[in-house]
Formats: C-alpha cells, sequence, structure tokens
C-alpha cells in the first residue's frame, strides 16, 4: 500500500499498516478507508499533557471548544504562563475546579523538575505511565495519550477509553461478555502496532483526526 502522507509520520507507520492490514480484515479496511491520515500530536510534551487533561471525562467536541479557548487566551502555551494564571481565568475558559488544580500542578511540575520530558524518550512505557501517573489528576489514560500522541509509541491500548471499546464492540459486532476483555484479548494480534490500530478506530470515530 503506497503512501501519499508527509515524512513527519511515526517511522513504523507503514508497516504497521500493512501487516494490521493481513491480520485484521476489519482494521484493514479502517486503514484503507483513512489511509490519507497519520497520527500526529502537537510536538509538545506539556501541551500534549495539558490538552489530555482538558479531554478527561468529556466529549470530544467538548474538549475541542475548550482547548481552542486555552489556545486563544495563551497564545504561549508554556509552564510559566499556565502558573501564572489565576483561577478564575481557567475557569472562564472552561476547566473544572479539579482541572484547574491538575493543570497548575502539572505546570509546576515541569518547572521544578518533577518531571522531565527530555528524559522520557530512555524511558519504556511502563516507565514514563508511572512518573505522569504520580502527579495529581494523572491516570492511566492522560498518561496514555502522552504515550501515544507525543512519544508515538506503537504498542499501546488504551483500555480506559470508553470510546475505543463501545466502537471496537460495534465494529466486530461483539454483544456478550465484557466489551474490554473482548478488547484486551483480541488486541493480541495487533501487537507490536496497537496503537495503530487503537488510533484508526479513533479516526472513524471523528470527522477530524484527534490530536493531543
Amino acid at each position: 500500500m503506497k503512501s501519499d502522507r508527509t515524512a513527519t509520520e511515526p517511522p513504523y507507520w507503514d508497516e504497521a499498516c500493512r501487516i494490521l492490514t493481513d491480520r485484521d480484515p476489519t482494521i484493514g479496511h479502517l486503514i484503507e478507508t483513512h489511509r490519507s491520515d497519520v497520527l500526529r500530536g502537537s510536538g509538545d510534551a506539556f501541551q500534549t499533557l495539558l490538552n489530555a487533561i482538558v479531554g478527561q471525562q468529556i466529549s470530544v467536541a467538548a474538549a475541542a471548544g475548550i482547548w481552542q479557548r486555552l489556545r486563544t487566551a495563551f497564545p504561549r502555551l508554556t509552564p510559566a504562563s499556565i502558573v501564572a494564571a489565576d483561577a478564575a481565568q481557567l475557569r472562564s475558559i472552561g476547566l473544572s475546579y479539579r482541572k484547574v488544580e491538575y493543570v497548575h500542578g502539572v505546570a509546576r511540575a515541569f518547572i521544578d523538575g518533577a518531571v522531565d520530558a527530555a528524559a522520557w524518550a530512555s524511558m519504556d512505557d511502563d516507565s514514563v505511565r508511572d512518573e505522569l501517573i504520580a502527579l495529581r489528576g494523572i491516570g492511566p489514560w492522560t498518561a496514555e495519550m502522552v504515550l501515544i500522541f507525543h512519544l508515538q509509541r506503537p504498542d499501546v491500548l488504551p483500555l480506559g477509553d470508553i470510546g475505543l471499546v463501545n466502537a471496537a464492540a460495534r465494529l466486530y459486532g461483539w454483544t456478550d461478555g465484557s466489551p474490554k476483555e473482548r478488547l484486551l484479548r483480541h488486541a493480541e494480534r495487533w501487537r507490536p502496532w496497537r496503537t495503530v490500530a487503537t488510533w484508526y478506530i479513533w479516526r472513524d470515530l471523528d470527522a477530524e483526526p484527534v490530536v493531543y
């Protein structure tokens, strides 16, 4: 399958698409349908993490609106600019009280060195996940968004993503048992490219590719 994507795609993407198409015709169909699209991130660790916090437990559309207002309010979206922002300003953008606490805490962690994003490239997935989950307000799903969209790790399966689980159940016609458990078992055939299969299921859900 010839790719017409740009050189910024993850280096494993085309190989993963070929293998997944051979192993799983359902995923292969999604790949063919969305063949011009590819996983992309912001390129900024702090912004990816902030965007994932914004997206916690709300719809993609609601998260996109809040994120756009945040970017408008803070053209230079950095840890320093978020630490300097007061709670009322962040609340007016649409963040909940809890999320205001979370983004302030994450921004301070970047500033004081509790989070060292530059070191993540040399760390395995579990170590990055553990470092992030140690921060208040960061759970497995949020950490996995960083692994997928910022670090572009190839084999992440975010089972805490209800949209993914429900979409997989519809795609494969699972009507009995736990859809999360069925997805976990089914995704064994996607290894070591579970990120890619996950991304194409997400891509099929939304009018535009989601970016964190």
